[in-house]
């Protein structure tokens, strides 16, 4: 299969960043994380009709690329119906919330810089804010996507999508070794051009 516009869904902590950079990588494609375009300076959402019209600035209809990103009530109809692979990252609850605590560790102590200049701090992770706290944003959501995603991509609007739900890492790294990299796709064109 041939893989031009990929959209890769799942919880916090399940790794859809990583995976978009190494797929873009190996498939050469135009990596697009959602995230980055979504969070204004202050961790302030972007207005919806503006996410929107950047969206869909990013991932055109006959682009190459792979975007990162859950965003579903807000631009799911773009971001579907232009891919052609959805590749949904349903890990256990449990390694997704390890890798968060992990990964917020990190970033607190580096003081990494996310998006337009915002840094996570402790008391992102301390609030009872359900749409602040990433652990109770990652439960919720873990709950909301197996009840929601299944019956989504029955819809006719999506029934073009390849469907790939890996539910390990370990398959999801399988499926990735056994792409072919852009480079030797490239050396089998020059070898059926001669």
């Amino acid at each position: 299969m041939v893989y031009e516009r990929i959209t890769i869904v799942g919880k916090c902590g399940a790794g859809k960043t990583t995976l978009a950079a190494q797929l873009a990588s190996k498939l050469g494609l135009n990596n697009v994380e959602l995230d980055a375009i979504n969070w204004q300076p202050n961790w302030v959402n972007l207005r919806k009709p503006l996410m929107r019209e950047r969206v869909d600035e990013a991932l055109p209809a006959t682009g190459r690329w792979v975007a990162d990103g859950n965003y579903v009530r807000v631009v799911r109809d773009i971001v579907w119906t232009r891919a052609d692979t959805l590749i949904w990252l349903d890990y256990p609850l449990w390694l997704a919330l390890w890798r968060v605590l992990q990964r917020t560790i990190g970033r607190i102590f580096w003081r990494k810089e996310l998006w337009n200049g915002n840094r996570e701090t402790l008391g992102h992770h301390l609030t009872f804010n359900m749409d602040q706290n990433l652990f109770a944003w990652t439960v919720r959501m873990h709950n909301q996507h197996r009840n929601d995603f299944p019956p989504l991509f029955q819809q006719p609007e999506y029934s073009h999508l390849s469907v790939l739900r890996f539910r390990s890492p370990r398959e999801t790294e399988e499926w990735l070794k056994s792409l072919p990299d852009v480079a030797d796709r490239g050396s089998r064109t020059a070898l059926l051009d001669i």
